[in-house]
């Protein structure tokens, strides 16, 4: 079997071929990731600017391998379910001539979410709590499309100079089934990643929920709920009692306070039963 006929198994169709360095200009390369290469790149003919994200197939199919004969999308086609205004849109997707799944979307000129939180510099309260409402409206435009994200967390967020945060890579993106959810590896970022995920459980879409809620918690203090982590040991405290976020906000109103901590619920049933659910608790809060 070939690449293409490979990836047509998870994209519902055989995907298009497209020469994309014959139909665009490379301008630089923006990322280096673990399964893909993330360019700027210019249509030759239009000479309007996208961003290009061109995945590696051998790093790619162990992990869509593991959906065999469920039908899941490929990540190019989930992407261009998901709509918002806090997701990055994916215009088009297709494989190139030597078999490398290719993704075009709107490129952003802005700044990684984890980048500026590094930085260290406290967020004035009112760009906190913006952010989170952003943050929070994006994860509920994944759930609302049928899908878990499955690594929520600040390296997948880019703020734009306007203030815009945008969500964006739906590599790790599976159908809201359980089918999809079954146990298994650990997915997604360690200091980020639900205890039922780490404790390799049946989980479903409220592992974005914690996700979320611990990096609504960065976004609002510049530090986690837990001792910083870079494997999955880190992550086994993640179902004992995390620091209160007012021991470093203590001035964070309430309800913020409170829905930000209900997120962080070991339990699934103790976190919001949805983003909506969390949106509406922190709609009057104003700074």
């Amino acid at each position: 079997m070939g690449l293409a006929d490979f990836f047509a198994r998870f994209s519902g169709g055989r995907p298009q071929v497209v020469d994309v360095w014959r139909r665009f200009e490379r301008l630089h390369e923006v990322t280096s990731g673990t399964m893909s290469n993330f360019y700027k790149v210019r249509e030759k003919q239009t000479g309007q600017v996208f961003g290009l994200k061109i995945l590696d197939p051998k790093k790619v199919e162990p992990v869509e391998s593991r959906y065999k004969g469920l039908g899941k999308p490929g990540e190019g086609m989930i992407g261009s379910q998901i709509k918002g205004p806090n997701i990055v849109r994916t215009l088009e997707w297709g494989v190139t001539p030597d078999g490398r799944p290719f993704i075009l979307q709107d490129f952003i000129d802005g700044t990684l979410l984890h980048t500026l939180l590094s930085g260290r510099n406290r967020l004035p309260p009112a760009t906190r709590l913006d952010l989170v409402r952003q943050a929070a409206t994006a994860v509920g435009d994944v759930h609302k499309a049928g899908f878990v994200h499955r690594d929520i967390c600040p390296r997948n967020f880019l703020l734009e100079p306007a203030g815009r945060l945008a969500l964006f890579d739906f590599g790790l993106t599976v159908p809201d089934k359980p089918e999809f959810l079954r146990p298994g590896n650990r997915i997604g970022t360690p200091n980020y990643m639900a205890p039922e995920v780490v404790r390799r459980r049946q989980v479903d879409r409220s592992l974005d929920i914690f996700s979320f809620g611990v990096t609504a918690y960065e976004i609002c203090t510049l530090e986690l709920p837990w001792p910083r982590g870079s494997t999955g040991k880190a992550a086994l405290m993640h179902d004992s009692t995390p620091c209160d976020i007012r021991e470093y906000w203590p001035d964070i109103p309430a309800k913020l306070a409170d829905g930000i901590m209900a997120c962080l619920a070991a339990e699934s049933g103790g976190r919001p039963a949805s983003m909506e659910v969390f949106l509406r608790q922190i709609s009057r809060v104003a700074i």
